[in-house]
Formats: C-alpha cells, sequence, structure tokens
C-alpha cells in the first residue's frame, strides 16, 4: 500500500451541531475519523496521521502526525467542547500544507483530507490559486463534503477539485446527502478509502454485483458483511498457508526416518525402540 502522510481537517463549526447526519454532524465526523485512521495504519505501517480543525477564531493543529490513534481521539474529544463559528477552509488546507511539509519521513507522499459540513466562505477564485499551489507542492487534497450541500458549496469544491487533481491518484471529491446510513459506512465506498479502483460499481448498472464488487457484496449497502467476508477470506488463506507448512515439515520428517546408512540391511532401531543386531551376541560374555 501507499507510504502517504495524511492530515485530516474536522469541520468543528457551529453547523456540525446539526443532527441530520446521526448522531450530529460532528460525531458523524469522529467515526469516519476513525475508520480513517485505520485505513491507513493497517494499510502501511509506517504511515502517519495528523488532525486538525478548522472552525471556531481559525484553524488548529489538534494532533501532529502520528501512528497512535489515542492522540487523535484526545483531540476529537477536546474540538467537541470547542464547536462554534464558521469554517475556515482555505486557510484550513494551508495550515495542513505546512504541518505536511515539516513531516520526518520525506518519502511519505503528502495527501489532505477535509470534511466540510458548513458553508464555504472563501472565494471560488482563491481556492483555484490554492489548489494550483497545492498540485504543484504534489499534495492530494480530498473532500468529503455532506451536511451543506448547496450549489454554491459544491461548485467551489468542485472548482478546487478540477485545479489540484492531477494524471496520479488522489484529490477526490466525494459527495455524502443524509440517509439512514452512517456517514462513516457510505465513506467506506468511496476512493477515499478504497483506493482509484472505488466507485466502478456505482456507474452504469449493466455488470452484475459480482463483477462490480468484491465477494459479490457493495460495501455501502452493507459494510459489515464486507469486512466480516474479506477477514473470513484473509483467515482461510491463513489456514491453507499453515496446513501446507505443516504437510511439508512432516513429509521431510518421514523422509529422514526411512533413509538407512550405506551398506545397512536393518534399521538402527527396532519397532519397540531398542536397538537392533543380534540379541544373544551382545549377551555373551568375553571369556577369552
Amino acid at each position: 500500500m501507499v507510504l502517504e502522510a495524511v492530515m485530516i481537517v474536522v469541520d468543528n463549526s457551529e453547523s456540525s451541531r446539526n443532527g441530520d447526519y446521526a448522531p450530529t454532524r460532528f460525531e458523524a465526523q469522529c467515526d469516519a475519523i476513525n475508520i480513517l485512521f485505520q485505513n491507513v495504519i493497517q494499510g502501511n505501517p509506517e504511515s502517519s496521521v495528523g488532525l486538525m480543525s478548522m472552525g471556531g477564531k481559525g484553524p488548529e493543529v489538534l494532533a501532529t502526525l502520528t501512528v497512535d490513534q489515542g492522540k487523535i481521539l484526545e483531540g476529537l474529544h477536546r474540538t467537541k467542547k470547542n464547536i462554534r463559528g464558521s469554517a475556515h477552509l482555505a486557510t484550513g488546507v494551508q495550515v495542513a500544507h505546512l504541518a505536511l511539509k515539516h513531516r520526518q519521513n520525506k518519502s511519505q507522499r503528502a495527501r489532505i483530507v477535509v470534511f466540510v459540513c458548513s458553508p464555504i466562505e472563501d472565494v471560488e477564485s482563491d481556492l483555484v490559486k490554492l489548489a494550483k499551489k497545492m498540485k504543484k507542492a504534489n499534495t492530494s487534497v480530498d473532500f468529503v463534503l455532506f451536511g451543506d450541500i448547496d450549489e454554491d458549496n459544491t461548485q467551489k469544491l468542485k472548482a478546487f477539485n478540477d485545479q489540484v487533481k492531477g494524471s496520479g491518484e488522489g484529490s477526490h471529491l466525494e459527495i455524502i446527502p443524509p440517509s439512514s446510513k452512517l456517514l462513516s459506512d457510505q465513506l467506506l465506498a468511496t476512493p477515499i478509502l478504497l483506493g482509484e479502483n472505488a466507485g466502478a460499481g456505482g456507474a452504469g448498472g449493466g455488470a452484475s454485483a459480482a463483477d462490480e464488487f468484491e465477494f459479490g457484496v457493495d460495501p455501502s449497502q452493507d459494510p459489515e458483511l464486507a469486512l466480516a467476508l474479506r477477514m473470513s477470506m484473509e483467515e482461510e488463506k491463513a489456514r491453507q498457508e499453515r496446513a501446507a507448512r505443516a504437510e511439508a515439515e512432516a513429509a521431510g520428517q518421514n523422509t529422514l526416518e526411512t533413509v538407512k546408512e550405506e551398506n545397512e540391511s536393518t534399521p538402527l532401531l527396532g519397532k519397540d525402540g531398542e536397538p537392533s543386531g543380534n540379541k544373544k551376541d551382545d549377551d555373551k560374555m568375553d571369556t577369552s
């Protein structure tokens, strides 16, 4: 998997108190961020994740790049008590980019994931300039737009995405409307978590589910079943590997036991485990 350094930007503006995403927009973000953290670290243990907020008086770095999920949880807990004001999207992206520039492992791919659930006050032209800067710095920017999915927000983020997205991987815009499903569950089926090969099943409709999705299950429809099937497959693969190793070791041991020394007509040990050969000769006393 890709070695990357990811800065996650959480929207803790006043709009994040809204309950159209269960239980609230902010809590929905927290669940999604935990899954995103696990996805990055499990994909490559040498990757790292940081956290920052962009609401209130201005952006704030809550956790520098780390592999400790506890620091991410602590940052989210502190931010829950600081939900206020409006979101500062452009400034938040710039601060996240600055944090990534100071990453210790420069071989990590720089990536920013921004959750947006409030009106975007930044001017579109300024966002386009920022997007060009991110592209020049080889930093991918993913947006998760939910909550305030109006034409203005969508247009601004689409303009940003069109500029920052290059020919390589990364830089996705995912729009997730309210539904009975959790935000984190819907995020599971997006390229932000699954990579560039995700989302093929959403287009068209002529192919069967088995062709579109792994194991024939749509993760967005039943994420728990998809995860259980994947874990079951990995466990079965590990079991088969253990059985093959045990069989190979047993075959090698049997081969060693049946090998006779040169010019040896009988095994060294009898079937009772005693030395073979002429037992009477062993019992004779030397009278000479």
